[in-house]
């Protein structure tokens, strides 16, 4: 479930990792449109930013491997320490979708067709070929998650991924923004969504309500976001946005 080791092996590794970060969010930032090269920073500007901004993701990264290589568990016959493999995952898979939602024409080809359907296919996208592609690919990263599930319980029974399952995925990515109508939407926002789900489910656990209390908190703040996405929605096309 963690990832724990000698203490220098948990230094050197973000050190080593934090480089590959830097790239990866430079590679990820969406291009700018309309200005020149003189508003962009020359060679040796740009390997010295480079140098302070992986100095400072490494020393972030060394911070925060060694906060969760301490014991945080108050009960002493069960340790709590180590990074857990989860949180490894869901960073290289928000890297690799980040990348391929803002950076391929894959991604602008799924913000098209989220977006409108119809335009999409007038400018020559291939709509059908687009949507089974993203049903495929949510397919699997549910794959992915399941086999995360069972890994983290070290069973599966024909309960797994049952009850509010699937009512959590789909309030993760609403209440961090993505639009259920298409068209919008981040990997970042669905970490978001998770976070925020995680936290009111953990917060209702441990005030000790009933089972279905996390139920009606639960889906009210998804309505509440869902509605908030609609109106938000018919705002901006009553404006021509």
């Amino acid at each position: 479930m963690f990832f724990t080791g000698p203490i220098w092996l948990s230094i050197l590794i973000p050190i080593v990792f934090a480089p590959v970060l830097l790239i990866a969010s430079l590679a990820i930032r969406p291009g700018r449109v309309g200005l020149d090269k003189s508003a962009f920073l020359s060679a040796a500007g740009l390997g010295l930013a480079f140098i302070k901004g992986g100095a400072l993701l490494a020393a972030v990264l060394v911070g925060f491997v060694w906060f969760m290589n301490q014991n945080r568990s108050r009960n002493p016959n069960f340790p709590i320490e180590g990074v857990p493999r989860m949180l490894v995952v869901v960073v290289a898979l928000l890297i690799v979708w980040t990348f391929i939602l803002t950076r391929t024409r894959y991604g602008r080809h799924i913000y098209a067709v989220g977006g409108n359907a119809e335009a999409a296919r007038r400018a020559g996208i291939n709509v059908a070929g687009i949507k089974t592609s993203v049903f495929v690919t949510c397919t699997t990263m549910a794959v992915v998650s399941g086999i995360l599930l069972a890994a983290n319980t070290g069973k599966v029974s024909p309960g797994s991924g049952g009850g509010n399952t699937l009512l959590y995925a789909v309030g993760a990515a609403v209440i961090g923004g993505t639009s259920l109508f298409g068209g919008k939407g981040r990997a970042i926002d669905a970490i978001i969504g998770g976070l925020v789900i995680a936290t009111v489910n953990n917060g209702l656990l441990l005030l000790n309500n009933a089972s279905w209390i996390n139920y009606v908190v639960t889906g009210g703040v998804l309505l509440l976001a869902a509605s908030v996405d609609a109106i938000s929605r018919r705002r901006r096309s009553a404006a021509g946005v």
